[in-house]
């Protein structure tokens, strides 16, 4: 259960999902605030759902663009299906030399000719007209051209702050940051300050995120949240706090549905415990994954698997050819298979649709196939390590049990290594190696970690294959060596799996 750290007090919500979690519920009413942000980072938009949201609510709200036509704020509105009926749009273009309101003219200025006070002057009687509660001026950028200097700038600057303390108004300032100076004066008069950032990776879309740099009276959530554009506005995925959510912890124990392999871990995967299974590609890790995936799915508690690598038509034509019934739990929704295209979502958003699986779809088991493709959604190791901590401790808190694979990079051999060290994270760590035997390649399968109680010592040959998908064999006594990719036999090959098939045909 999350911990209720709704701001006490009258706040004015934004109307953003995830965005008034951050804040504690809204911005604290009748305050001046700055939204700062390159060109493109959504603060026109967060503008427009801060009014809309407004309107929403009974509250009158005007919007200020010194920057932009009429034409080019409501093409901004039909992006998104909106509708500005009912929504004061005050235009003061220098391009147009016209202040507008609502398609009524007003008086003409010439910014070469006429003192920014008295356009500032016009604009606070054009506000006061509107009787707006919300408003937005978009932006501070043209105020800061138009002034030709620094010190009338932040005069009026002071000037709007002082005009809406007599009001009861709460002002959203949008700043498109475009000088050197980083302006910390400015963000000194605002009551509170919100910055957007955008920025491009090698491939893939651009990733964009929110950061609440100070709000007076309020602890909201701090450091960076991720946020995405989408037709409808945008959306904040708020940085997971493990801490704040807790649950029942399970019992008992998660059954593979092979009675080798449960012996191998010890009786089975304790529940609510994260899983790492690591090896070299096309060694079994993913149908290892899905075998718990589907023993899951027929006790009849609901999984959700997100699959980073692998095409959803690949892997159930693989599972088909394996003897893995999959199809019949994905019609019923006891098995939810997510295709995940990590060039198209940034870790925060899919950490929230983990934790969408989980508190709305009552989710028992989480499988992310691979910790490589996540790898390539959030490039940063360090900070990977840190939301992949959150992320577990939060599934573990709620009782969840997770699966993480990870392919190691190279084959066989001794120079087999990981992208990432997150073995510490995982309470179980199940390890996948190729050895060569009779001329022919096998797979060897062994616990090397678990946290929660004892496991087998031994390691045993392992084949993914009909009946069951997985089949796990006798331990490899005959050999040694067999993890670091060098195995020597020294004993008898009638304990391999097949030899009995050879011997009777």
């Amino acid at each position: 259960m999350a911990l209720d750290t709704t701001v006490a007090g009258d706040v004015a919500p934004m109307g953003i999902p995830g965005l008034d979690d951050i804040l504690r519920g809204g911005l604290p009413r009748n305050r001046l605030y700055l939204v700062q942000g390159d060109p493109g980072s959504g603060k026109t938009t967060l503008g427009l759902q801060f009014l809309m949201e407004g309107q929403r609510r009974g509250e009158k709200g005007i919007y200020i663009s010194l920057s932009e036509t009429r034409e080019e704020i409501e093409s901004v509105a039909k992006s998104h299906g909106w509708s500005l009926d009912g929504l004061d749009l005050l235009e003061a273009t220098a391009g147009e030399q016209q202040l507008v309101l609502n398609d009524e003219e007003n008086t003409l200025f010439e910014p070469s000719e006429v003192e920014l006070r008295e356009l500032v002057q016009k604009l606070f009687s054009e506000i006061e007209r509107s009787k707006a509660s919300r408003v937005v001026l978009d932006s501070l950028s043209e105020m800061r051209l138009l002034s030709q200097s620094a010190l009338r700038y932040r005069r009026h600057v002071l000037a709007f702050k002082q005009f809406f303390a007599r009001r009861a108004s709460t002002v959203l300032l949008l700043d498109d940051r475009t000088t050197a100076d980083d302006d910390r004066q400015l963000q000194s008069l605002a009551h509170g300050v919100l910055a957007l950032e955008s920025h491009p990776l090698d491939f893939g879309s651009d990733r964009r995120r929110v950061r609440v740099v100070k709000l007076r009276g309020v602890s909201p959530r701090g450091g960076h949240h991720e946020m995405i554009i989408q037709r409808g506005g945008l959306r904040v995925f708020p940085r997971l706090v493990a801490a704040e959510h807790r649950g029942t912890a399970s019992r008992g124990k998660l059954s593979s549905g092979v009675e080798e392999l449960d012996s191998l871990v010890g009786g089975g995967i304790d529940r609510g415990t994260a899983t790492l299974v690591m090896g070299p590609a096309g060694s079994g890790k993913s149908t290892l994954a899905l075998r718990y995936a589907i023993s899951a799915a027929q006790r009849g508690e609901k999984v959700a698997m997100f699959a980073f690598d692998e095409r959803p038509e690949t892997l159930l034509a693989r599972l088909d050819s394996l003897g893995l019934e999959i199809r019949p739990f994905l019609e019923s929704g006891l098995i939810d298979l997510r295709p995940i295209d990590p060039a198209e979502m940034g870790p925060g958003e899919f950490t929230a649709r983990v934790r969408q699986c989980v508190s709305e779809s009552d989710v028992r088991l989480v499988v992310v196939d691979s910790l490589n493709g996540y790898m390539n959604a959030m490039p940063e190791e360090r900070a990977l390590a840190i939301q992949l901590h959150e992320l577990l401790t939060y599934l573990t808190h709620l009782g969840v049990s997770s699966f993480l694979v990870m392919a190691q990079h190279g084959l066989v051999g001794q120079g087999l290594t990981t992208p990432i060290d997150i073995s510490y994270l995982a309470d179980t760590v199940l390890l996948l190696r190729y050895f060569e035997a009779e001329g022919r390649v096998r797979k060897a399968i062994s616990v090397v970690k678990k946290r929660s109680g004892a496991h087998e010592q031994t390691i045993r040959e392992f084949r993914v294959g009909a009946p069951g998908g997985v089949v796990i064999g006798a331990p490899l006594s005959a050999f040694q060596g067999v993890l670091n990719g060098t195995p020597q036999f020294v004993g008898d090959a009638a304990h391999l799996l097949g030899a009995r098939d050879r011997s009777t045909a």
